[in-house]
């Protein structure tokens, strides 16, 4: 059968278009048999969001991002979505847009919720979120750290303008000089090092020997330690001690009156007594020695005894007034 010049240009004309409209919805990531379900989802920021983007449930796809328009003056985003018939989720699910990786890239996920409201129909628009990125989180923790860091970089400022504000011509000069003096100072020091590593080095001996005998002198004591050790003083210090604390006590009680030396001790009026008695002693004693013939009187012929005069000048008188 042959075919006619215009039923092959209607077929290739035919072709062509299908062919137009074909390359168009692969473009658009759209299919012209599609009967997938269509969502609209409202957001203030997409991100860089492209058409053809993936729509994952639980990490599956389930559709693909179909158009993203202004909705208003406002200038919120509308994104239009399809998700396959056969998925199925309530009207409160919620399309997240978050981050798809480290570098970058937007994606939506759909977080279902199966609960008793009904179920989310073609044409509906679903609440939205958007999840914040590793960038926006570093970016918020930052935020405060560079906060932090122009506010010291502004006191540091702050800080140099005081120190060349105080260390004017003068003040520099002088810190120079105290420098250099310091530098001297220095240079000093390390030349008396020198001079006491030669001396050292020259009396090294006599060091050695110093320091042997040290090391003998120490040998002995510790030996004689030793020896007193063993000699038993540490149990007369002891004895000592505990004698000594006895001694203490006592002493203590004749303080506080107990005891005969403590009442002794205490007892003004006994230590009064015993001053006159002591006193009238010597008087007693002293008139004995002088006048015996006071106390004593002896007749050996049976003589009649005299009676005894008081001489004129009698000590014990003068010891009495």
């Amino acid at each position: 059968m042959k075919i006619s010049r215009e039923i092959k240009t209607g077929i290739i004309v035919i072709g062509g278009i299908l062919l137009f409209l074909m390359g168009f919805s692969y473009l658009k990531s759209t299919s012209l048999f599609d009967n997938s379900k269509t969502f609209y989802a409202e957001y203030q920021n997409v991100g860089g969001l492209q058409s053809g983007t993936p729509i994952t449930i639980n990490g599956y796809t389930v559709g693909k991002v179909q158009e993203i328009k202004f909705k208003d003056n406002s200038g919120k985003l509308v994104v239009s979505f399809s998700v396959n018939n056969d998925i199925e989720f309530s009207k409160n699910s919620k399309a997240e847009l978050f981050d798809t990786g480290i570098i970058g890239g937007k994606g939506i996920q759909i977080i279902p919720v199966f609960d008793d409201a009904p179920m989310a129909e073609s044409g509906q628009t679903l609440i939205s979120s958007t999840k914040p990125g590793l960038t926006e989180l570093v970016q918020q923790n930052l935020t405060p750290l560079q906060n932090k860091i122009e506010g010291a970089v502004t006191n540091a400022d702050s800080l140099l303008i005081n120190v060349n504000q105080v260390l004017d011509t003068r003040t520099k000069e002088d810190l120079r000089q105290s420098i250099s003096g310091l530098n001297n100072l220095v240079k000093s020091f390390q030349a008396s090092a020198n001079s006491l590593n030669g001396l050292l080095a020259q009396n090294k001996e006599q060091l050695e020997g110093s320091i042997n005998n040290i090391n003998n002198i120490t040998d002995n004591f510790s030996k004689l330690s030793d020896s007193i050790a063993n000699a038993g003083l540490p149990k007369a210090i002891r004895s000592m001690e505990s004698t000594l604390a006895n001694l203490d006590a006592m002493l203590a009680k004749m303080e506080q009156g107990n005891g005969s030396m403590g009442k002794l001790m205490n007892d003004e009026e006994l230590y009064e007594n015993l001053a006159n008695s002591s006193r009238e002693l010597e008087l007693l004693l002293q008139d004995f020695r002088l006048n015996p013939k006071r106390y004593v009187n002896v007749s050996v012929f049976g003589k009649k005894q005299i009676d005894y005069e008081l001489p004129e000048n009698d000590p014990a008188q003068t010891l009495d007034q």
